[in-house]
């Protein structure tokens, strides 16, 4: 469920949780138990729930950042406003989690103190990006039925910048879950740090949520600038278009993919992301 200087928190069901380490051979393979992970554990002591783990089983995925496993989709949480989301860093997150194979759910907070044209143009963004959008409000309840809806039966890994609201969220979906929630810093409007470690929480059987800290930068150093494209669902009809095979539609001339910006069918926040990311991956030296 969750890992704190070197305790691993393990469920074991109709028994509860047990306190564990790992067995020193994870160490020597450089293999450490993650939120997510099924596992065998050797019970030390039944009345104290004390135990060790002794056997992780094979993982169906693994992401670095947060650093969980087993994992069915994420939900990326940004707020509508205050702050103003982060777009190029939803980006980042999106490319990555895409990279890892995994499905990713936008969720923009925060929708009764958003002006109504800041919601459309959000929608406007991402409505060809492939990705589900969801508009909620923890303070009035809006949109929670579809967040329900499409968590229900899955494991999902919760990530956003601090202050969007995730506490907020996580506490709506399951109130036992008590997470803590930040106050934003009126100087800043940004959150303190409330989450400091990965933990797996159980929503209903079958429903697992994992709560990560919040982060404010992002690094793309694992994805190859030319898969970078793959990853933009919105370009795929154009890139027919182009004059040049393997056209990387940042420079070349005859673009199909820049024309298809230039008039307004994919949008300029997404493109202009994606050079940047493009320029950003050229240019970062290979060690």
């Amino acid at each position: 469920m969750k890992g704190i200087g070197g305790f691993y928190y393990v469920d074991v069901p109709e028994h509860g949780l047990y306190e564990c380490k790992a067995k020193g051979s994870f160490r020597n393979q450089k293999v450490k138990p993650l939120p997510g992970d099924d596992v065998i554990i050797d019970v030390l002591d039944e009345e104290k729930k004390l135990g060790n783990i002794v056997e992780i089983s094979e993982r169906i995925n693994e992401l670095i950042r947060p650093a969980v496993a087993n994992v069915d989709q994420a939900l990326i949480e940004f707020a509508a406003a205050q702050p103003n989301p982060n777009l190029n860093l939803l980006d980042r997150f999106l490319l990555l989690m895409s990279h890892q194979q995994v499905n990713t759910i936008i969720c923009f907070n925060k929708i009764d103190i958003a002006e109504p044209e800041v919601l459309e143009r959000l929608a406007s963004i991402y409505e060809k990006s492939g990705y589900p959008v969801v508009f909620v409000s923890t303070y009035t309840g809006r949109g929670m039925n579809k967040i329900h809806q499409l968590l229900r039966g899955k494991t999902t890994v919760f990530a956003g910048p601090s202050g969007v609201g995730k506490s907020s969220l996580l506490n709506e979906l399951m109130p036992e879950a008590n997470a803590k929630t930040g106050e934003i810093s009126e100087k800043i409007k940004r959150g303190k740090h409330t989450t400091r470690h990965s933990e797996l929480m159980k929503a209903e059987e079958g429903t697992y949520l994992i709560d990560t800290p919040g982060f404010s930068t992002l690094y793309l150093n694992p994805i190859e600038k030319e898969e970078l494209k793959a990853y933009y669902a919105e370009f795929q009809p154009y890139e027919e278009e182009c004059r040049f095979l393997g056209c990387s539609h940042t420079h070349e001339p005859d673009c199909g993919v820049k024309q298809a910006v230039e008039q307004g069918e994919i949008h300029k926040v997404r493109y202009k992301n994606y050079v940047e990311f493009y320029e950003e991956l050229k240019n970062t030296r290979s060690w």
